[in-house]
Order: C-alpha cells, then structure tokens, then sequence
C-alpha cells in the first residue's frame, strides 16, 4: 500500500511538472525567484545591545508565479518570507503572500484587484535600482507600504504617452486582514518630459476608524530623476502629517537624494542619502536598522555592484545613521553597518 501511494504520488509530480514546463513553453505560465542575502555587522550603534553583532540573515526571498490567461487578463502571486530584522526575535523564516492580484489590461490601461504594489514609491524604486541593498526613502521611513489590498487602475492619460497614474483604493493596512472601516486612497501622477527626465506628484489619504492614536493622516510627496543607461539621479521631499492624539497633530518632513553610475557591464556603484527633518516615532521598528526615534536622523548608504554571473551580483555596502540633537539637548551615537550582500535570482 505504502510502494503504490509513493509511485502515484510520483506519477502525480511528474504530471503536474510536465503541465507547468508545457505552459511555459507555450508563454503562459513562468515561475521566478529572487534572494538577497546579507552578512552584517554592527560596527556601532545608538543601541548598545546591537554593538559587534553580526551574522548572516536572508533579507528577501520572492518565489513568484505569473500566468497570462488571454490577451487581457493576467495574474500574480508571489510568496515572500525573510529574516527577523528585530535582531533579537529567533523565529524561524514563515512565507506569506506578497502579491495576490488579476490584471486587466487593455492598450495603455491596467486595472488590479487584489494585493497589489501601491504608487507609494514605486516610481523611486524602479529608478533607484537597488532594493536590494536598501528600501527607498518613503518605504525605509515607513511613511506607507509596498502592497495594499484592494483595487487599483495606472496607465497614461488621454493620448499622450508622457503623462501616467496610478490610483490606488485599499484598506489601508498593507496585505494584512481589515481591521477596521477605514480605507486609504492614493494618487501618483507622473509626467515624463523627455526620454530621461521625470517629474511626479503624489498623494493619500487614510482613515483609520476606532485608533485614537491615528485618526487619520495624508501625504504629500514631489519627486524628480533622470536616468539614462549608464547614471541615474533623482530626489524628493516627502510630508506626512498625522494625528499623534485627538488633540495634537504631528508632521514628518523627509528629504532624499539618490544616484547610481555604470562604469562598465560588471561594475556599477550607487548612494542615497535621506534626512528626517523630525524625530521619526516609527524609526525604532525600521527592520534591519533599527533607529533613535528621539531625534532626526539622516540615513546613508553606498556601495559597489559586481556582477559575476548573469544572475549573480556581490554587492558590499555601508549603511550610516547619524543624528541630530533631541529635546535634552544630546545626540544619540551614529549607526555604522558595513555589510556584504549576495544577489541571486532564477
């Protein structure tokens, strides 16, 4: 009994293996992955726990599954699972869903239901290039999230080729469960005025119904880049204001610079530089980098990119947060992690 479950369950792989290697021959079907992996170090931080601590954590797996079913309809879903970037949690790597959506797409138009990437910074990422060493600037200040669930609608405007959005309407709390009656709305407009040089505009809005601690709050953001094959540089200033209690509202200011330079196929090297103008009250739950949420911080990192396969990249990098004065008067110590981080997709 136990040789014939064995041998149908084999036939059963081999079956399902053959349908998917058939679908991708047919351009239908296609599984893909990606991982980033980090050998870290703390060389110094504001955290005193954190100083010498060093080792190997997985800071990003993507296991993704994309099916075209016709010439309008196509679907997504990723897994995603990582390290704990609390440094002290020892929980063993769990995947969940990243992405879950269909897509509808016709000429110019797209629209998504499901869990899907928000408009966020989904310009800035695509242009920065290396979320792979570090997140761009509204992502790593948590100022909102890379996916929410819901439904959402991008393309180009009128008939122009130049001017895009992407309009987002969702619960509001990434991929996770509804927790509440509120909803978030997000609005980018992009505006390409040459082959190289962007400008765009973006706004939200979320209500979270029954929190108190966050009644609502909006945000406001102006980016800018140009990007050719070989340099690519863009900036942005970011505010965010939200209600801290029923009697006082509160604001972040954040400012960001970003480049990267082609020195040949095998080489590249890249930087950012981004400066909270205000104590961030979220800095301390930063994965990876956990920071002072007392004071404003600037955070920095730079690197060099070597490819040594086609899918192979070795990446070392140096992270730095330093900081301004608190209320007392003091600044927290400077963060320093120099890292090394390993590339690999298939």
């Amino acid at each position: 009994m136990g040789r014939t479950a064995c041998l149908s369950a084999l036939f059963l792989l081999t079956v399902i293996l053959n349908v998917r290697a058939q679908e991708e021959r047919e351009n239908k079907g296609s599984f893909h992955s990606i991982l980033f992996l980090d050998y870290y170090w703390f060389a110094q931080s504001h955290n005193t726990d954190f100083t010498d601590k060093n080792g190997f954590l997985f800071r990003r797996i993507y296991l993704t599954y994309d099916r075209r079913v016709n010439d309008h309809l196509s679907a997504r879903l990723r897994f995603d699972t990582k390290s704990p970037g609390d440094f002290s949690s020892d929980t063993k790597l769990r995947p969940y869903v990243k992405d879950a959506y269909l897509n509808w797409s016709s000429g110019n138009q797209q629209i998504r239901l499901g869990i899907s990437p928000t408009p966020t910074f989904d310009l800035q990422e695509d242009i920065w290039k290396y979320r792979s060493v570090a997140k761009s600037p509204l992502n790593l200040f948590k100022f909102g999230s890379s996916r929410n669930l819901g439904i959402s609608a991008k393309g180009k405007l009128g008939g122009s080729k130049n001017l895009e959005y992407h309009f987002f309407l969702g619960n509001g709390n990434g991929g996770k469960p509804e927790l509440n009656s509120g909803k978030k709305l997000m609005l980018s407009v992009s505006y390409w005025l040459t082959d190289h040089f962007v400008i765009e505009g973006y706004a939200d809005w979320k209500n979270i119904s029954g929190e108190p601690a966050a009644v609502d709050y909006y945000t406001l953001k102006g980016f800018a880049a140009y990007q050719s094959e070989n340099f690519s540089i863009g900036g942005l200033y970011a505010f965010q204001q939200y209600n801290a209690s029923a009697e006082t509202a509160k604001g972040l200011n954040l400012v960001s610079l970003f480049g990267n330079y082609t020195f040949s196929q095998g080489l590249r090297t890249f930087v950012q530089a981004s400066m909270m103008l205000d104590p961030n009250p979220r800095a301390q739950d930063i994965s990876y980098l956990p920071m002072s949420s007392a004071a404003p911080a600037t955070f920095i990192v730079g690197g060099i990119d070597i490819r040594l396969y086609e899918s192979l990249f070795l990446q070392p990098n140096l992270e730095a947060v330093l900081y301004g004065e608190d209320e007392s008067g003091l600044r927290p110590q400077s963060d320093i992690l120099p890292r090394l981080t390993v590339v690999f997709s298939f």
